[in-house]
């Protein structure tokens, strides 16, 4: 009886180690997740401000001087 007690506190406090490996990564992978997000909403910024950017479509540019 007593070994099989000892036995169950060793799986037990095996499940909670992994327990805390797993909680760790977790907490590591939601970091690098919201720090990709922000970043993906930083280059939306930039893409808006280069879409409205005051340049002419090709069409509408004249051509250089030397044509």
């Amino acid at each position: 009886m007593n070994e099989r007690l000892t036995e169950l506190e060793i799986k037990f406090m095996q499940q909670e180690e992994t327990l805390d490996v797993l909680s760790q990564q977790l907490y590591q992978q939601q970091k690098e997740i919201y720090n990709l997000n922000q970043e993906i909403s930083q280059l939306k910024e930039r893409l808006k401000t280069l879409a409205t950017a005051p340049v002419a479509s090709q069409t509408e540019e004249t051509p250089p001087p030397h044509y």
